[in-house]
């Protein structure tokens, strides 16, 4: 099982693409509050289609929620400051993609808990980062790449 967190996300496009990439890959999207916008919001459903029905979405109050709910399954943390590229290392099955909000990335004590799985999109020195969503398919898609696409056709 490919597990998406989403840490406070900002943007509603943003959460609706990810919300249809995990529809699309019967990825597991997990979403901890604070949100930046309702679940209901016009855009993050514009974006996500209609995919809704097919998406396997859990909420979290807050991140120590999330974990407690969630104690198994290694964390692999998506950060410009990694220190693999997202293709070094063999993901595990049913670990969990952590990512951060749009303007800030995950919390310094988010990071501290995980540094040995800091994962970055290599990019060119003056880009300070990638759009959240498409971040999120690079990252998806290489880990099902790794695993052999199961379940997909």
């Amino acid at each position: 099982m490919l597990n998406i967190v989403m840490v406070e996300p900002e943007i509603p496009p943003n959460t609706g693409n990810v919300a249809r990439l995990c529809a699309a890959t019967g990825a597991r999207l997990h979403l901890v509050k604070p949100l930046g916008f309702e679940i209901t919001d016009k855009y993050l459903k514009r974006a996500g289609l209609d995919y809704w029905d097919l998406l396997d979405l859990h909420i979290y109050d807050n991140f120590a929620d999330f974990e407690g709910k969630n104690p198994t399954g290694k964390r692999y943390l998506a950060t410009t400051k990694g220190s693999h590229a997202h293709t070094e290392l063999q993901f595990e099955q049913d670990c969990y993609f952590l990512f951060g909000k749009e303007t800030k990335g995950l919390a310094p004590e988010i990071l501290a808990k995980y540094p040995d799985t800091q994962i970055r999109l290599p990019m060119i020195s003056d880009a300070r980062c990638l759009n959240l969503s498409n971040s999120v398919a690079v990252v998806a898609y290489e880990a099902l790449r790794q695993w052999g696409y199961p379940g997909l056709v």
